[in-house]
């Protein structure tokens, strides 16, 4: 299992190691374990993680398929989400702020991408 993927879909989608233990049925010590490597989880376990963490098992086995850029832009949309107090400059930005930025990317992918 890649035990950075682990930690970074954690991280991302806001929760502890205790609140992740807890929504597992683990202990957060288990978790911490998981994250370091000293533990490997079973199939059930790992699956459970996954629905978690809103990714696949091959994510958090480290089978990566070619990436779309639109989901890589889809995935940083659900992480700026769950960023509170996400500033700009030193200026809080809005939801419509962040809507702006993702916007903005995706035209930037779309004009990369027409310069093959």
């Amino acid at each position: 299992m890649r035990t950075d993927k682990l930690k970074q879909y954690r991280i991302e989608r806001g929760l502890t190691q205790a609140q992740f233990a807890r929504l597992l049925g683990v202990s957060a010590s288990a978790v911490g374990m998981y994250e370091q490597g000293r533990r490997e989880p079973d199939g059930d376990l790992l699956a459970r993680m996954a629905s978690i963490l809103h990714c696949t098992t091959d994510e958090l086995l480290g089978v990566e398929p070619p990436h779309e850029v639109n989901e890589v832009i889809d995935n940083f949309t659900r992480t700026l989400e769950k960023q509170p107090g996400l500033m700009f400059h030193g200026t809080p930005m809005s939801d419509a702020d962040r809507e702006k930025l993702v916007n903005a990317i995706r035209v930037a992918a779309a004009i990369a991408a027409g310069k093959k």
